[in-house]
């Protein structure tokens, strides 16, 4: 049996023959905390100093090191080696030093791998710098490593996005030495095998901060940044963490290594101490929390979901039937007639088909997973529904009232309402208790929020189903109380009624979605109309130029679908044109109606926009509406757009400062009026007392 030292409460330290491991048995991930980090340190200095050949640094447990103990930032923590402490002695060894790696290696885990002189990994392990997804950059080297082992185009690929790497993509890029087939066990034996014929062979000590021919390939050459750059602009607009990225990898390509890591380590700071960083990071802990539901014990039993079925083959029921049949949960789709079954079946294999990520032999096994009919009878051996019709009550209601009828015992109901009551459609059943809302988000197989509703009589294990199939379906999941409109369209109405009175004052709908354009929203209201339609739900027999929408469809304006709407659209790029026609129309509903106009300005708008946003958020706190104000954040960050880089309306509003807010919502309530202006006694509350709405529980 091998010898073993435990060297920290977290690593150990063995031998077998002339091979010394440094053994890391840190739950659940194994991350870099301190006493991980003293132990790797201590372990290579005892290894040599015991006579070891050659070292493999190796872990227990389902993964390698995945990355900073995260509890520790900002944290007070025991004096011990630091990062570039263990990273020096691992690269400085005068032994091979093997990484051995299974699971994740990921950011600080990734940049300790890449200190030994050699790596190798399971088949089935995962490699990435994710920092770029906390507004980070890697901080220990990572940035200076990875351009010289993979290359500058990979290395600005992995860094600016964060993607994880499989195996065969890192050994085919020069990132990893070899590949085992196997788990925990099988990688031992190969690293060990490693180390033996690194010492029979006495292959070279390879630090990679010593390989500069990929870098050097580049000194100079400032297209292939620019390229990128222009590349992925759009993607990160207002980000600033994928340019600071960028500039590392500069450095890497035009400064000495030590160099490097200064600039490395200053733009490092920059971001860690900037508001960006901080709003991603609080972003990250505000997901998690949100699959939390304070009165739903974590026992609670499931409903064992095995088969799936959706009322309507339209847009909404064919993006949700997606999300099952993805994750092999086969799904009965009921349409009322053939022909829009057909249609619907139709557009859910195309959009398979257009899909870069799906092959042919994928889209086969999930459209066989999908059983199409014209009749709710089919739904009988169901064990949840969704239904995916109209937004109309009595429609609602008449349907849940045939599926109580149907639906064998125990089956979970869901609703895909968007603003519906969730209790006046359950009260319809004789098994309330059955009933929930799921709200899925257009186009529901892209889009990542599940806005779930609890309604006063739903069970625990419905709310606990619903959860756990919204994790299933990798759908980010946010559990919300019953009232119009819920937490997200709630808020978006408040919005809405601000730039459609701004309009009549005389802002232009080109200056009130630039000025959320420029906050780092993906469009504004006008043109997000135009996106939608604006003839959806308009009846031309019925129009009376009672509304500027009204006067834009009567004269022949539907929007990006004619190439007419609040803008007018190329019809070759679908690039938009503020049009003076428009503009006309609405300064002459506006003062037919005995609107003044004047100029708004950009911060008034930004103002009038967001703050009874943030007013609502707060009402639905208060109401108890949402769980906690952390939930409203993560809400509009996968729903509505906001940018993550901002934290969310709750975060954001916090880091303006609350008694701003509210001195400024007393402004526009006593010179505007309306009763989306009336302040929040919670938001008023917290102002006074120096709370935080991101922090509140409701």
């Amino acid at each position: 049996m091998a010898e073993s030292i435990e060297l920290s409460e977290s690593v150990r330290l063995e031998r077998e023959g002339d091979v010394a491991l440094v053994i890391v048995n840190n739950p659940p991930v194994n991350a870099l905390s301190w006493h991980v980090r003293q132990g790797l340190f201590d372990g290579m200095n005892q290894a040599v100093e015991s006579g070891a050949k050659a070292i493999v640094v190796i872990c227990d447990g389902r993964t390698f090191i995945a990355g900073a103990d995260i509890s520790e930032f900002g944290g007070s923590v025991p004096k011990a080696a630091s990062l570039q402490e263990v990273q020096s002695a691992m690269e400085d060894a005068p032994v091979p030093v093997i990484a051995a790696i299974h699971g994740t290696a990921l950011g600080g885990g990734l940049e300790v791998a890449l200190c030994a002189h050699y790596r190798v990994a399971v088949d089935s392990a995962k490699f990435g710098l994710p920092e770029v997804n906390l507004g980070l950059l890697p901080g220990a080297g990572g940035t200076q490593r990875l351009p010289r082992l993979v290359g500058v185009a990979k290395a600005l690929e992995m860094m600016t996005t964060g993607r994880h790497i499989s195996s065969g993509e890192a050994e085919e890029g020069g990132l990893v030495d070899d590949v085992v087939e196997g788990g925990p066990e099988e990688l031992k034996v190969a690293a060990i095998a490693f180390a033996d014929k690194a010492i029979a062979e006495s292959l070279p000590l390879v630090r990679v901060r010593d390989r500069n021919e990929l870098v050097e390939a580049h000194k100079g050459d400032d297209q292939i940044f620019a390229d990128f750059r222009k590349a992925i602009a759009r993607k990160t607009r207002g980000f600033l963490a994928p340019e600071y990225n960028i500039r590392c990898i500069e450095a890497a390509v035009n400064e000495p290594f030590e160099d490097g890591l200064k600039t490395e380590g200053k733009l490092f700071m920059e971001l860690m101490t900037g508001p960006q960083s901080a709003a991603q990071r609080y972003y990250f802990f505000a997901e998690r929390a949100a699959n939390k539901i304070p009165d739903i014990a974590k026992d609670t039993p499931l409903i064992d979901v095995q088969k799936v079925g959706v009322l309507g083959a339209g847009t909404m029921g064919g993006g949700i039937t997606m999300n099952f049949v993805n994750v092999g949960i086969p799904v009965t789709i009921v349409e009322r007639d053939q022909e829009s079954l057909d249609k619907g079946l139709a557009v859910v294999r195309k959009n398979y088909e257009r899909s870069r990520s799906t092959t042919a032999e994928q889209v086969e096994e999930r459209m066989a997973l999908i059983t199409g009919s014209t009749s709710k009878q089919d739904f009988a051996d169901c064990d949840m529904v969704i239904e995916a019709v109209f937004e109309d009550m009595d429609l609602k209601q008449s349907i849940f009232r045939e599926l109580d009828e149907i639906c064998k015992p125990g089956a979970l109901l869901a609703s895909n309402t968007s603003a519906l009551d969730v209790n006046k459609i359950a009260d319809a059943t004789s098994r309330p208790e059955s009933v929930i809302g799921m709200h899925f988000f257009s186009p529901a197989n892209v889009m990542k929020l599940l806005e779930n509703v609890r309604g006063d009589k739903s069970s625990d294990s419905v709310v606990a189903t619903t959860m756990a199939i919204g994790k299933k379906i990798k759908k980010v999941s946010v559990m919300v109380g019953v009232c119009p409109g819920f937490v997200g369209n709630r808020m978006l109405f408040m919005r809405g009624a601000e730039a459609e009175r701004m309009l009549m004052e005389g802002a232009t709908p080109a200056q009130i979605d630039s000025v959320l354009f420029d906050f780092g929203f993906p469009m504004g209201p006008f043109s997000m109309s135009d996106l939608a339609g604006l003839d959806i739900g308009w009846k031309e027999a019925e129009s009376s130029s009672s509304t500027i929408r009204e006067i834009l469809c009567e004269n022949g304006r539907r929007g990006q679908k004619n190439g007419r709407g609040y803008y007018t659209y190329d019809a070759e790029t679908r690039a938009a044109t503020p049009d003076p026609e428009v503009e006309q129309f609405i300064k002459d509903f506006a003062i037919s109606k005995g609107h003044e106009q004047r100029e708004v300005t950009d911060q008034e708008i930004l103002e009038r926009l967001l703050y009874p946003m943030v007013n609502e958020g707060a009402k639905i706190l208060e109401e108890k509406i949402a769980i906690r104000g952390s939930d409203i954040d993560v809400v509009w960050v996968n729903g509505y757009g906001w940018p993550v880089y901002r934290g969310g309306p709750m975060h954001w509003a916090d880091s303006v400062g609350l008694a701003e807010i509210v001195s400024k919502i007393e402004e526009y309530s006593s010179s505007l009026g309306g009763k989306h202006w009336e302040l929040s006694p919670l938001l008023k509350q917290l102002a006074a007392d120096g709370g935080q709405l991101q922090t509140h529980v409701g």
